[in-house]
């Protein structure tokens, strides 16, 4: 006859270790599961979300208990929203017995945008992520987003004869908030500090606009940054920012780039 399994089998990372060395962050990195996230129009968006979950390790313990990592995200296959996401957060430090806890969300995020003229819709996507962080009980989150845009160089523009060269670039805002914030709010206020917003899709009286509104709104790489942070100063429901512009040059094989943070509570 067959012997029946036990089920009290050693926890190894439970023992005690000696080296007297506490681990800032341990955890699972790079875990991909599908979400599901809601847009400002009621909607919800089914994504993949690609995830990073630590916890703090006090240094009397040898390990963390991976497997707790995956259990939680299973647990939670609902819409994702500011609140849940806090609470996911709570729920794995409580069930990892940890005094830290710190929660990476990234994915991609699609607005429906009409073209300008002809009013052709397409998607556009954006990177999108949400960083959590819990240390005392209190949870805080902060939102990241990567907006393409289009940039032209004033220099350019002003010593040319005709025309001026003009480059994607990415805009990226991070921000902790004071009152609720949708992803939508953080884009519209980038793309209307741009030379131009993207399009997924143009007819040729489109390309034409977008191509002739560049020209009319020459930006540097400061133009952007300043103009933007100069909105976020005005939004009371932002209190700490980091805006970041990188362009990607389309006459050097480099980047430009400028960035300008502030926390708006030392002001």
């Amino acid at each position: 006859m067959n012997q029946p399994v036990s089920l009290s089998m050693p926890d190894v990372q439970s023992i005690a270790d000696t080296r007297h060395l506490a681990i800032d962050k341990v955890g699972i990195k790079d875990i991909k599961y599908p979400v599901r996230v809601k847009d400002r129009s009621g909607r919800e968006q089914n994504t993949i979300a690609n995830f990073n979950m630590y916890v703090n390790l006090p240094h009397n313990f040898k390990g963390t208990h991976m497997s707790r990592f995956v259990e939680i995200l299973n647990e939670h296959e609902y819409e994702i929203t500011v609140e849940s996401f806090k609470h996911m957060l709570v729920e794995m430090t409580e069930r990892l017995e940890a005094e830290a806890g710190h929660i990476e969300m990234t994915f991609t995020y699609f607005i429906r945008k009409a073209a300008p003229i002809s009013e052709v819709k397409s998607l556009l996507d954006y990177e999108v992520t949400f960083i959590g962080e819990i240390t005392s009980e209190t949870p805080t989150i902060t939102l990241k987003v990567v907006v393409p845009v289009t940039s032209l160089c004033p220099c350019s523009k002003e010593i040319s004869d005709y025309g001026a060269h003009n480059q994607r670039s990415h805009v990226t805002v991070t921000a902790k908030t004071n009152g609720f914030l949708w992803i939508e709010d953080v884009i519209d206020l980038v793309e209307k500090q741009a030379s131009c917003e993207l399009y997924g899709l143009l007819k040729r009286p489109d390309e034409k606009h977008v191509t002739e509104h560049a020209y009319n709104t020459p930006k540097f790489v400061e133009d952007m940054v300043r103009d933007i942070a100069a909105q976020l100063n005005k939004d009371n429901r932002v209190a700490t920012y980091v805006v970041e512009s990188e362009n990607f040059e389309s006459i050097h094989n480099h980047s430009a780039y400028a960035m300008i943070q502030k926390d708006k509570s030392s002001c």
